[in-house]
This record gives structure tokens, C-alpha cells and sequence, in this order.
């Protein structure tokens, strides 16, 4: 970095400085952990004097071992856009307004989520449900390691509970997709030709205020050769959502490109590939019981009002690290 002509390039040199952060904080993982480790050697030697270390020795393993599942959090973060912020898509299942107010309460969890970790969320496109709830919503997710983390609840979602809209009080399921894009704006680049584009305008509506209600400012693009329509209608400028429309546009196009090649390769294989999204990988269970329990890890934890407040560290962390805990 301190070589003659380094910041010409800034993009790459900016890039550089990431990875060099990077490495530092896995240079200092590691510092701690022989720290750690010469201390339990001390430790052991007093132990076989016959010296009382177990008050000792207890919190300090405890240690060791927290600094190490992160070191091994980290390793299953290494993969090539892991580290970069996470567009967040979520949307309700059938049902009318019982999946819709589920969809809503599980944007609460995963905004209380990034809320505890510091992470900034930034509303790109928010429907409001014809009742209560909503219809879909769309936010980038601001953070180290966003995507890397979130990738880790793409799928459905399962809601089991009495349901408030319902004057008999009977028992509903209800369901919701939540999908993770890796924002790969300042990564990647992805060449999108403008011919191939359906462009739309429209007033905003929903939660963005009187300002976002006077124009024609919201963008939905829809991409012809693959379907896939994004839309914004967060920002007061046309162009700034058309901006935002296309960023999110990007990650949809490099995400169905990554998952075609993994598909073909599981082909080529021989293997049999689950589909990630229409999966149900968690059930979230409020009557007759409380439970939430992850169907892919076997994680699961009966404070239910946690979970729904953000606390769902620990079924993204044994996802990520292919580990069943209780």
C-alpha cells in the first residue's frame, strides 16, 4: 500500500484495504487464541501442583472457545461476496392478511437483528398489506459480513399461532419467503442491456409519506429475457429509484446466474439439489405450543418472543457452520 502510484486506482485500492482489514482481524483471532492457550497451559501446570484452578480455568476455556467458533464463523464467511452488504427481500405466502402480517413480523426480527449488530437498514421498495401487514418489501442491508449472514434464512418461513383476524380464534399456518441478494454493485459489474428493459412509473404509496405521493416517482423495471421484475419507490427522485431499481436488478441477475451454475454442476454430479427458495427451513410455533425450530440444523429454542425481537444468531451461526444444536 505504500508503493509509488498504489491510490491511482482507488476502486482496487479501496479493495485492498478491505482485504488488508481482514487479514489483521484474522491475524489478531489467532494472536488471542495462543494468548488464550499459554494461559490454560499455566494453568494446568498449577493444577498438577495441586493448586485450586477450577474457578480459573472454567471462564477461561469458555473464552478459548468463543474466539474460536468465531474464527470458524468467519472461515465459512470467506466465500467471494460474503463480506459485502445484502439486498432483503421478503414476501408473504398465500393467505391474504394472516401471511401478511406474518411477512411484517418478520421484518421486524431481521431489522431488531441488523439493530443489534450495528448493521444500517435502508428501505428500498415497502407495499403495505391490504389490511394489516404487507405485501413486500425490499431493504439493502448495510454491514460487514450482511450477506454472508443472511444468505443463511433464504427460504420459507412457518407461522403457527391463533390468529388475531380470526372472531372464531382458530389455529392458522401461514407462510413467507425471505431471499438474501449479495449487493454486488461495487464488486461485479453486470452488463444489462437497456433494449431488454420494461420500465414503468408510478405513484408511491405506503409507508414513504406525503412527498413520495405527489409524482410519478416510483420505477418497477422488468428484466423480458428472465421475468424478473424489481421496482423502488423509496427515494422522492425517479431517477435515484431507477438507480436503486437497477442495483437490486444487478443482484437478482448475478444471483440466478450463480444458482444456474451450481444446479448444472449438481447435474453433472449426479447429485440432487434442494431449492433454497420454496423450502420451509424454520417453523416459528405459538400454539398449542411455543417453539421455534430451524428443519435444517435442528436448532430450536422455546423463547419464541426473542426470536421474533431479532435473537436468531444462533440458527444463522450453526447454518453457516453445518451444526445440529439443542
Amino acid at each position: 500500500m505504500n508503493a509509488p502510484g498504489f491510490w491511482d486506482d482507488r476502486e482496487a485500492a479501496e479493495k485492498a484495504g478491505r482485504r488488508r482489514g481482514e487479514l489483521e482481524q484474522v491475524i489478531a483471532s489467532a494472536a488471542r487464541l495462543d494468548r488464550l492457550l499459554e494461559e490454560v497451559s499455566t494453568f494446568e501446570d498449577l493444577d498438577r501442583e495441586g493448586e485450586a484452578v477450577d474457578g480459573d480455568l472454567g471462564p477461561l476455556l469458555d473464552q478459548f472457545e468463543a474466539v474460536l467458533d468465531s474464527m470458524e464463523l468467519e472461515r465459512m464467511l470467506s466465500g467471494e461476496h460474503d463480506a459485502v452488504d445484502a439486498i432483503l427481500a421478503i414476501h408473504p405466502g398465500a393467505g391474504g392478511t394472516e401471511s401478511q402480517d406474518w411477512a411484517a413480523m418478520l421484518y421486524r426480527m431481521y431489522v431488531r437483528w441488523a439493530e443489534r449488530r450495528n448493521f444500517a437498514v435502508e428501505e428500498l421498495d415497502y407495499q403495505d398489506g391490504e389490511e394489516a401487514g404487507l405485501k413486500s418489501v425490499t431493504v439493502l442491508v448495510r454491514g460487514r459480513d450482511a450477506y454472508g449472514l443472511l444468505r443463511a434464512e433464504n427460504g420459507v418461513h412457518r407461522l403457527v399461532r391463533i390468529s388475531p383476524y380470526d372472531a372464531a380464534a382458530r389455529r392458522h399456518t401461514s407462510f413467507a419467503s425471505v431471499y438474501a441478494y449479495p449487493d454486488i454493485e461495487r464488486e461485479i459489474e453486470i452488463a444489462i442491456d437497456e433494449k431488454e428493459l420494461r420500465v414503468d412509473t408510478y405513484r408511491s404509496g405506503g409507508k414513504g409519506g406525503q412527498h413520495v405521493n405527489v409524482t410519478d416517482s416510483a420505477v418497477r423495471i422488468t428484466h423480458l429475457p428472465t421475468g424478473i421484475v424489481v421496482q423502488c419507490q423509496n427515494e422522492r427522485s425517479q431517477h435515484r429509484n431507477r438507480e436503486m431499481a437497477l442495483r437490486y436488478l444487478r443482484a437478482r441477475l448475478y444471483e440466478r446466474e450463480q444458482t444456474l451454475k451450481d444446479e448444472k454442476r449438481a447435474r453433472e454430479e449426479g447429485a440432487k439439489m434442494e431449492a433454497a427458495f420454496g423450502s420451509q427451513i424454520r417453523s416459528y410455533v405459538l400454539h398449542p405450543y411455543r417453539l421455534v425450530k430451524d428443519h435444517r440444523t435442528g436448532v430450536e429454542t422455546g423463547r419464541v418472543d426473542e426470536v421474533l425481537d431479532g435473537k436468531i444468531d444462533a440458527f444463522i451461526r450453526a447454518q453457516l457452520l453445518g451444526r445440529t444444536r439443542s
